[in-house]
């Protein structure tokens, strides 16, 4: 039973922080040798949400940005703006669905081609159809076919080249909150997000084990509520209705995620206006606990242990 006067704090919590500061010195961003001018970017995804701020981001940046998407009109109109804000001999549009090897294939070759490396690879296509744990099974097989398949044929198609370039890179890989909380709703995309974490992860770890692999590094992205295509349900943000006050634009979940990049984060957790970092933090020990303490599965949303984790949460942002 979740409730009782011997129940002790929940979930177990170390008293101090384990992490060495000192790893990587934050680097100017003027000044930083991946995110800068003349360098080069590929961003899957890039045709609206996230993908497309980041893509006007970097080109701002002053960076040669690839583009790639299925979504073959948005990709053309996007390609449009890009070049003739920053001329059109540093935009490359290349449709792709990241599901076919073969279109990751190609996308590769055009890239370097064109410029012969790649700084910036932002694996970030995705697609957020609903798949209950024993429902949807079509749902399933598209989502883990974009969300887990798509950024597993980016990754190996692109690391491979990356790792014998001179150049340092960096591979940023998107995930969400949904990977790491798990909230009931949509097991498929929560599935999908969740294995994108643990491979993010082992690449990193793969990365930095390999002294040939030295000058390349990964990062898991980690938005918040961000006002995007996939939350709002149309992928045409110019048509969408007003952004919610808790929601952050996705260009300032582009723009936190690179100063995160900046100073060598893996985990890029992004807040927004509704949820800040401690009560991100919070949630995401307590799901640590249900495993710890052997709670139910998903206990924050177990009606029996609605109170306890109230209590919990309110007592944790005290002492924040």
């Amino acid at each position: 039973m979740p409730m009782g006067d011997n129940r002790g704090p929940s979930p177990l919590r170390p008293p101090t922080t384990f992490r060495i500061e000192s790893l990587i010195s934050p680097i100017d961003r003027e000044y930083h040798p991946v995110i800068h001018a003349g360098r080069v970017a590929v961003i899957t995804g890039a045709a609206s949400g996230i993908g497309r701020a980041a893509a006007r981001e970097l080109a701002r940046l002053g960076l040669k940005v690839a583009i790639a998407d299925i979504s073959v009109e948005a990709l053309e109109a996007l390609a449009k703006e890009l070049g003739a804000a920053h001329g059109e001999t540093n935009v490359l549009a290349v449709p792709t669905d990241v599901s076919k090897l073969e279109d990751v294939v190609r996308l590769r070759e055009r890239v370097y081609e064109a410029w012969g490396e790649v700084a910036v690879l932002l694996n970030n296509a995705a697609v957020a159809k609903s798949g209950d744990s024993f429902e949807g099974l079509d749902n399933w097989k598209t989502v883990m076919d974009v969300n887990l398949f798509g950024v597993l044929n980016v990754q190996h198609t692109f690391v491979p080249l990356m790792i014998h370039q001179e150049n340092q890179s960096v591979i940023i890989n998107t995930g969400s909150k949904e990977g790491i909380t798990n909230p009931p709703g949509n097991a498929a995309y929560n599935a999908s997000k969740a294995a994108v974490k643990s491979f993010t992860e082992s690449l990193s770890h793969e990365l930095r084990s390999r002294p040939q692999a030295a000058n390349v590094t990964a990062h898991l992205f980690i938005p918040g509520w961000t006002w995007t295509g996939l939350t709002a349900g149309d992928a045409n943000q110019d048509n969408l209705e007003e952004k919610p006050a808790g929601a952050w634009t996705a260009l300032e979940s582009v723009q936190f995620m690179l100063d995160r990049v900046r100073t060598g984060d893996f985990y890029i957790l992004v807040p927004d206006n509704e949820t800040r970092k401690e009560v991100d933090q919070l949630r995401i020990l307590w799901g640590a606990g249900d495993v710890v303490e052997g709670r139910p599965a998903l206990s924050r949303w177990h009606q029996a242990y609605k109170s306890v984790y109230e209590e919990y949460l309110r007592d944790g942002l005290i002492t924040n």
